[in-house]
């Protein structure tokens, strides 16, 4: 019965990765990243991120309950907030305001300021942490419809603490829901080492450590890949845009020409039982 229910379960997710989102949702994600409520800096990075495909594919729906992991300035957040708002609710997972880590205390407090500055979009947003190993309390036990994280996985190897993260998601989420993942991707047969260094992970790596957690892979999509990323950059992910970490002027040219990362984009699912 378990294994007809998993089935039963893929074949709607991968029929649905070819539709629309229903009319609402659609029209008003739409709607919402055009919106002013988005910084004109973020706006500009919609052609390497993908919003509305990119959440599309995972089955965005404007009620649903949905968990926002690790959000760094909240690109995604000023999406996901304004489309929850009316019907659905927003968790946001950040950084604990303890965590051990000046840069990530820092971040938590720009982002804690954003928010109080627009509380007629983030009024209803739930803010919590995501740091191992005190900060675990992203959502209720199995409360969420979907759970979104977007070029985090490289972080957690390097804490060196990703088979609990993922553990925590696992625990979160509903049975049937959906765990969205875009990621830095390597090049197969990538190390650790190599990844922790680089920022690019590989797609086996990360498949691997969402099922040691009990998810099951259910789509994957190529809507974040870009084939002019070599990886071979002398800092990794960072060379790129928007970071351009110890570029000058002169390099600056022909890395805006890659653009950013090569990313998978993976879809799974916490079996129903």
């Amino acid at each position: 019965m378990h294994k007809l229910i998993t089935l039963l379960l893929l074949i709607f997710s991968l029929q649905g990765n070819t539709q629309s989102l229903d009319s609402p949702t659609s029209l008003k994600l739409q709607q919402v990243i055009s919106g002013d409520q988005r910084t004109l800096a973020h706006k500009q990075r919609d052609q390497y991120r993908h919003p509305a495909e990119t959440l599309k594919f995972f089955g965005l729906n404007e009620n649903q309950s949905v968990v926002e992991i690790w959000p760094g300035e909240g690109w995604y957040t000023e999406i996901l907030a304004p489309l929850l708002q009316e019907n659905g609710h927003l968790n946001v997972a950040h950084f604990s305001e303890n965590s051990t880590l000046p840069y990530r205390r820092n971040m938590v407090k720009s982002f804690q300021a954003k928010i109080a500055a627009r509380q007629d979009i983030y009024s209803r947003v739930t803010l919590t942490a995501l740091e191992l190993p005190e900060a675990v309390s992203i959502a209720p036990d199995s409360s969420a419809d979907l759970i979104l994280s977007f070029r985090s996985v490289h972080n957690w190897i390097a804490d060196e603490n990703a088979n609990e993260v993922f553990k925590v998601l696992y625990k979160a989420l509903k049975p049937g829901g959906v765990l969205g993942i875009v990621e830095h991707r390597a090049n197969s047969g990538t190390s650790l080492e190599q990844s922790i260094s680089s920022g690019y992970v590989t797609e086996d790596e990360v498949i691997k450590l969402a099922k040691l957690a009990g998810f099951e892979l259910v789509a994957k999509s190529e809507i974040n890949a870009n084939v002019r990323d070599t990886k071979t950059h002398p800092h990794g992910v960072w060379t790129l845009p928007p970071t351009f970490r110890s570029v000058n002027d002169t390099e600056k040219v022909s890395y805006l020409a890659i653009g950013e990362s090569d990313r998978m984009t993976l879809k799974f699912i916490k079996p129903m039982k």
